[in-house]
């Protein structure tokens, strides 16, 4: 699939670093570093701009290393980037650790994986068939 894509930034295109690699990393594209202190969110900008095939999203998902090794994470992850959207990827960083962060221009922040989707139609009923799980939430699948 060929997707076209708008790069502003001084930062090499995303690319996937293997053969089954899922994601793509992002990088911020800073004029200046962002410090974040414990608990507090920024959005961050990519300088990427993208058009995406009708029935795709880019998911923007935390990088796994920075979220164990820093406490940073997407926070609203994964975040859908819908194909009708122009603008320009930014990333919802949290900071969860109890130390500031600094957020440095090329930085890899967060990684993006493109998924095919499906558009649903609803189909009102007054029932639902019954399972073997039924209402059952939060929890209720574990062993007992």
């Amino acid at each position: 699939m060929t997707i076209k894509i708008i790069n502003k930034s001084a930062h090499a295109l995303p690319h996937y670093e293997t053969e089954a690699s899922a994601g793509m990393d992002l990088r911020a594209n800073l004029e200046t570093p962002v410090i974040l202190e414990p608990l507090e969110r920024a959005i961050i900008k990519t300088g990427l701009f993208i058009e995406l095939p009708i029935g795709y999203e880019a998911q923007v998902r935390p990088r796994s290393g920075l979220a164990a090794k820093k406490g940073i994470t997407v926070l609203n992850a994964p975040g859908t980037i819908d194909a009708d959207y122009r603008g320009e990827i930014g990333v919802i960083l949290v900071n969860l650790s109890n130390e500031a962060f600094t957020i440095e221009n090329g930085e890899r922040i967060a990684q993006l994986v493109i998924a095919k989707h499906e558009r649903a139609e609803w189909h009102k009923v007054e029932e639902l068939s019954s399972t073997e799980r039924g209402a059952g939430g939060f929890g209720s699948t574990g062993v007992k």
